[in-house]
């Protein structure tokens, strides 16, 4: 398979052990009941292999509507994948599962997503600050607070539980682009990325004028609890929910979804490269 034979949303690429495993959001129930997650396997980028399901929803599973946004994470020796998820019942939140294999099965270890229950949440990402301490990052969105938000939440050692309070780092409307004009603010697909330097930055997305864009930003101390600085667009051509990665080459991509309509959209590579502290787009 290609990526145009390919109908994810919010593509995310794990490189391990010589192949490239790539997750996303099965477009044809981005909106609906979905029955789980898929990974696509590759040596190349290039030509991908037939989905393989990886995540399963249950009977007794809480959760069965817009299986969104899987990430998958290695820590401790083992695959976590973080997955946004609601039920007729319940407000949408990120679960944390976990499995021995980047192809899955992943299963949960707790009972529940892990973002506080009564909000409506999604999109969590993994950040690991410099004392070693994990973090959920993940948006508290905008059907709940109308400018959407993103918080950090310190988490358990072995990720099963929170052991802090959200925190707001930033609100949509805050950055000098933002489009003051709307009557909500969307936060969307927040990813952590540390330069070589040791700069910390966050690609997150969003709507403006021009559609669904790719935004960044940079803490000012390089940890999660700094002040966050927006910085210009990454990329502002109908297309976002980013994430950055390395090639067994050391070649450095961003991927992300265009156009953001369903059921058009597909995964989209672009090198990029760090230039004065920042990404840009080669």
């Amino acid at each position: 398979m290609k990526f145009k034979d390919i109908n994810i949303r919010d593509p995310y690429v794990l490189p391990y052990d010589g192949k490239y495993y790539l997750y996303g959001t099965r477009g044809s129930t981005a909106w609906c009941s979905a029955a789980g997650l898929d990974v696509y396997v590759s040596d190349d980028l290039e030509s991908w292999s037939e989905p393989h399901e990886c995540f399963t929803v249950t009977k007794d599973f809480w959760a069965n509507k817009e299986v969104w946004a899987p990430e998958v994470h290695i820590y401790k020796d083992k695959f976590y994948m973080f997955v946004s998820l609601r039920s007729d019942t319940r407000a949408r939140g990120t679960q944390i599962l976990r499995s021995d294999s980047p192809m899955g099965p992943f299963l949960p270890f707790t009972d529940d997503a892990i973002t506080p229950k009564e909000w409506e949440c999604l999109d969590g990402t993994f950040y690991i600050s410099k004392k070693g301490e994990p973090y959920i990052v993940f948006c508290h969105e905008w059907v709940q607070v109308t400018d959407g938000e993103i918080c950090a939440m310190k988490l358990s050692d072995d990720l099963s539980h929170p052991v802090g309070e959200p925190v707001i780092l930033f609100r949509a409307s805050e950055p000098f682009w933002a489009d003051k004009s709307r009557d909500k603010f969307i936060t969307d697909g927040p990813f952590m990325y540390r330069t070589n330097c040791g700069k910390l930055l966050m690609i997150w997305s969003t709507f403006t004028q021009s559609g669904y864009v790719q935004a960044i930003a940079h803490s000012d101390n390089d940890d999660i609890d700094g002040n966050w600085i927006h910085e210009d667009l990454l990329f502002e051509k109908d297309g976002g929910h980013g994430m950055i990665f390395n090639d067994y080459n050391d070649n450095k991509y961003l991927i992300l979804h265009s156009p953001n309509e369903n059921p058009l959209e597909r995964p989209v590579l672009f090198g990029i490269k760090e230039e004065n502290g920042t990404l840009v787009l080669k």
